[in-house]
């Protein structure tokens, strides 16, 4: 019987362990989860899920470019030798057998490359508008898991088919993604210091993952074989998806219901002021979009480079560009009213580095215009995407979906455009003539920017506010909008607070009804 009762003994003082292990471990995650939803901790934490999101997203962008030609070649030989052994002809039938695959090979790989960013060009602005409807937590999660689905594709695809559908499954992905990641991170980062640092370091993450890719999809794919580098990638994306899921809860937000209604999409569209940055978020990026497709055949041709030099073209090119970040989100918190001249020298610097691309004799030599092509794009980029949210907050409905994927949009039609333009520009006209047009393009479109001098001097437009809310319900949802954009836009309310943006919303509703006090 003591055998018996020590037993029991040993298992009540286990129970009791358990239990107070059990207790220690969910009062320690209560307390992590407290952590997590403090405010300012809670805005680092979605930063780095956005940020590892761009990086994965532009990472599967590139990362097929060492190895998805050599894979489709590999394909292509092992087609041919089949074809040859069941039908062997004369010499003279056999090379139009092999002249006709390889202008159809090109052809493919041009289609290939273009194929994420053409599907993501026309959900764009449905993607858009269903964020400003949801939120930006929702499509986000949705955008990782549909990346997820995407990489895994690309690592078990074994065919041309299965390939194209993998990269077009992550341009919808990208869609949501992208769009939801940088409009969140201008819906959390209220004032514009803030803002333009935080979104200079997703566009820091989003260069990091195009330069790199190609190195690393190349080392990979030669010494451990296709699936290695897309495995990986999907395993960093289910973590950031799951950490998305743990610090957003994107399924369990009860303020969605009281989101303000974002202004359509179409109408910020022909806004002039959002026009002119989206050409220069088009223009600016051309010169990478056109290169990225034709310059490993040129290097071939002029240079005879070797693969290691071909692969490793862009990647010094990384550290200008974070430079070029750093440098605009420090002159922009010097000097916020200056955000249009920094766009402008950035185009210049593209413009000037593309057209002596051309005069390139060396590998040596082409790294410096390389670099000044994507110091330039730093510029640019850093310095006009705040400056959409910045008009999103004094012209419309401070929601940041619609805005961002008119950005998103700009981005893919040039590299829509560039897999299969460039190649036949090249092809017609000659690979100096293309670098010309495009540094022209850039340096001409840099005085566009001078419309954006006033833009900082802005105050929210009486008639404007007033269109956008004859739609909406007014009462109750009137107050909670307001009261979210106090809470929100602190900063922009201070440094406007003489002319009052609250008297403002007050009388804008004084003629509809007497809620004067509801505002008090």
């Amino acid at each position: 019987m003591e055998p018996e009762g020590i037993t029991e003994e040993q298992a009540t003082n286990v129970a009791q362990s358990a239990a107070s292990k059990l207790s220690q471990m969910g009062e320690r995650t209560k307390q992590l989860g407290n952590a997590i939803q403090e405010p300012e901790r809670q805005k680092r934490i979605i930063l780095v899920i956005v940020c590892v999101a761009l990086l994965l997203d532009n990472m599967l962008y590139m990362v097929i470019v060492p190895i998805i030609p050599d894979y489709l070649e590999g394909l292509q030989k092992a087609a041919d030798q089949d074809q040859s052994a069941a039908a062997p002809h004369t010499n003279s039938t056999n090379s139009t057998i092999h002249k006709a695959p390889e202008g159809n090979f090109d052809l493919q790989i041009g289609v290939l490359f273009a194929s994420k960013a053409i599907l993501q060009l026309l959900v764009n602005p449905l993607s858009g508008t269903f964020i400003d409807r949801v939120g930006y937590d929702i499509p986000l999660f949705i955008g990782l898991n549909i990346m997820f689905l995407s990489t895994l594709t690309f690592a078990f695809a074994e065919n041309y088919a299965t390939l194209f559908l993998a990269r077009s499954i992550q341009g919808l992905g990208s869609a949501f993604a992208d769009t939801s990641g940088i409009a969140l991170i201008a819906d959390k980062f209220t004032e514009e210091s803030e803002r333009s640092k935080a979104l200079g370091i997703a566009l820091a993450f989003i260069s990091f993952g195009s330069l790199v890719a190609p190195p690393f999809g190349g080392v990979l794919y030669e010494f451990a074989g296709k699936q290695a580098p897309f495995l990986i990638l999907a395993c960093i994306c289910l973590t950031d998806g799951v950490l998305c899921l743990t610090v957003l809860k994107p399924f369990s937000n009860r303020e969605r219901g009281n989101m303000p209604v974002g202004t359509p999409i179409y109408k910020l569209m022909i806004d002039p002021y959002i026009a002119v940055v989206a050409g220069a978020l088009i223009v600016c990026n051309i010169p990478l979009a056109f290169l990225e497709p034709t310059i490993a055949n040129w290097m071939e041709e002029n240079m005879h480079s070797s693969e290691w030099e071909i692969g490793m073209t862009w990647f010094p090119a990384f550290f200008p560009h974070v430079l070029g970040v750093y440098l605009t989100v420090k002159l922009a918190g010097k000097y916020p009213h200056l955000q249009w001249f920094y766009g402008a020298i950035g185009m210049v610097f593209i413009g000037a580095s593309s057209c002596t691309v051309p005069a390139c004799k060396n590998f040596g030599q082409l790294m410096i215009p390389l670099c000044g092509i994507c110091f330039g794009i730093a510029f640019v980029d850093t310095a006009l995407l705040p400056t959409l949210g910045f008009l999103v907050d004094v012209r419309y409905v401070s929601v940041y979906g619609s805005v961002y994927a008119i950005a998103d949009i700009s981005y893919c039609v040039a590299y829509a455009l560039g897999p299969i333009v460039a190649g036949q520009i090249v092809h017609d006209l000659g690979f100096v003539q293309l670098n010309l047009g495009m540094g022209l393009a850039n340096v001409l479109y840099a005085p566009a920017l001078l419309l954006l001098k006033n833009v900082t001097q802005m105050k929210p437009s009486f008639s404007e506010r007033n269109m956008l809310l004859e739609d909406g319900p007014t009462g109750l949802y009137d107050t909670i909008k307001m009261e979210q954009r106090e809470k929100k836009r602190k900063g922009l309310c201070t440094t406007i607070d003489e002319n009052g943006i609250e008297t403002f919303v007050q009388r804008s509703h004084s003629d509809g009804e007497s809620s004067g006090g509801e505002y008090a």
